[in-house]
């Protein structure tokens, strides 16, 4: 049997799946890679053209919730965005799978699997990165990104369009949930190295111990663990652009050793002397207070003034209210594609109540509250209608308002109508409503509605 053109890569910690997982796949397909740590994943695509990654989801003992496949998932797809990946994952734990085919992977696969049941995955796996491999692409195309109207936001992206033109570093500032990385990623993809990486390192996430081998790669030899020579974020982003977000979380005692390297512009491994030179762009993010923290002493000067050649703030959803129903739309139509029902040809939509509730509702976490809200209103709502009740933002306590808003003539109705429905039996009309029976008793001494 001719084996299939394919290089495939399994990531697990456990040996005997390693073997297991080879022995049946190298019958098939030419090329199979193992490897029992996830830190090798970025230099082992970095280093080869891999089809399929059959990835495990948990690696540590006492953390076995999934999310380790999720992040490491996330680092494929932002790296290698035509491998196709399928998740290894336990009896049990099949929510998380399900939530790692939501953000990008092809298929998963039930440990201890069918041996059949692998292959035919693997096939479809392979078959699909062939499809890819066949899409010739001159240049990334232009993402499609809401900007809005809003003052402050259309000056922040004419801003960033000039910017973009340049090599400057870029700082962003803003609320957690406001689009950083999305504003990042538009910098990169209108400049001159957009058909080069664009790498995201969340700065938060990383640990003090972690902070050098992942930024600035390391030598064979360095450490315990260190089996091969490995590239760093800012090797991988070599002629292209390198996103750290939430800089103002990085340890006073590490930033001197980034500052080096943004100096330089170059970067030394691990285990190394020889510095190698570094062609990246530099954008940088946080949502911090970082002039308070260089006045406190917690963030260098120095290290601000490297990564702030240009500023820009992103304002939040509070400061930009007009922006925030044709937003809600715009993001509308995009899950309902996620989820295969696009709206042109289902006609999913809001109720026409849904506006002033949009509007009015504090959006603590911004763009990224409402996209979570949208997509689980997808998920919940009936007839390809959203509801104020299917988004869940009928609570109005933190809202200052008064008598003569029109949003409590409204809340009113709709308790109403629900109270009506289920003739007056409260546990079921706060459940509708998404209220807690606490909430809902409180309104209705509110609105007067006791003998309703």
């Amino acid at each position: 049997m001719r084996k299939k053109q394919a290089q495939i890569l399994i990531v697990d910690d456990q040996e005997e799946i390693l073997f297991s997982a080879k022995m049946i796949l190298k019958k098939h397909f030419e090329t199979i890679f193992t490897e029992n740590s996830p830190k090798k994943i970025i230099s082992i695509l970095s280093e080869n053209e891999i089809n399929v990654v059959l990835l495990d989801m948990n690696y540590r003992i006492g953390f076995e919730d999934g999310r380790e496949g999720i992040h490491w998932l996330k680092e494929i797809k932002t790296l290698s965005p035509q491998t196709i990946v399928i998740l290894m994952t336990a009896f049990g734990k099949i929510d998380t799978a399900v939530e790692g085919i939501k953000i990008g992977a092809f298929d998963y696969i039930l440990k201890p699997w069918n041996n059949e049941k692998l292959l035919e995955v693997i096939d479809k796996a392979v078959a699909e990165s062939r499809k890819n491999s066949k899409k010739v692409v001159e240049e990334k195309p232009a993402k499609n990104y809401f900007v809005g109207n809003s003052l402050k936001i259309k000056q922040a992206y004419s801003i960033a369009e000039r910017v973009a033109r340049t090599d400057a570093n870029v700082l962003i500032l803003g609320e957690n949930g406001t689009g950083k990385y999305v504003f990042a990623e538009f910098i990169h993809l209108n400049s001159e190295r957009k058909a080069q990486p664009f790498i995201h390192v969340d700065l938060g996430s990383l640990s003090d111990n972690l902070f050098e081998s992942e930024l600035f790669g390391y030598a064979k030899g360095a450490f315990t663990d260190a089996k091969t020579d490995t590239p760093g974020r800012f090797e991988i982003a070599s002629g292209g652009t390198i996103f750290l977000d939430e800089i103002g979380n990085i340890p006073l005692h590490l930033q001197s050793k980034l500052l080096h390297v943004l100096q330089t512009k170059t970067v030394t491994r691990l285990g190394e002397s020889k510095a190698r030179p570094l062609n990246v762009r530099v954008i940088a993010a946080t949502n911090s207070d970082i002039k308070a923290e260089v006045k406190n002493k917690t963030f260098r000067e120095d290290l601000l003034y490297r990564i702030n050649t240009m500023e820009i703030h992103l304002p939040s959803l509070r400061e930009r209210k007009d922006d925030i129903v044709p937003m809600a739309h715009f993001i509308l139509d995009k899950i309902a594609e996620k989820y295969n029902h696009g709206p042109e040809a289902s006609g999913w939509h809001f109720e026409d109540n849904v506006a002033p509730y949009l509007e009015k509702y504090p959006w603590k976490g911004n763009i990224r509250e409402l996209e979570n809200k949208i997509e689980r209103a997808l998920i919940l709502a009936d007839n390809n209608t959203i509801s104020v009740t299917n988004l869940d933002i009928l609570d109005f306590e933190e809202i200052q308002e008064n008598d003569e808003n029109p949003l409590s003539e409204m809340e009113k109705s709709a308790i109403e109508k629900t109270l009506f429905k289920y003739n007056g039996n409260i546990s079921k009309t706060a459940e509708e409503l998404g209220l807690s029976r606490a909430a809902l008793y409180r309104r209705i001494e509110k609105y007067d509605l006791k003998n309703s």
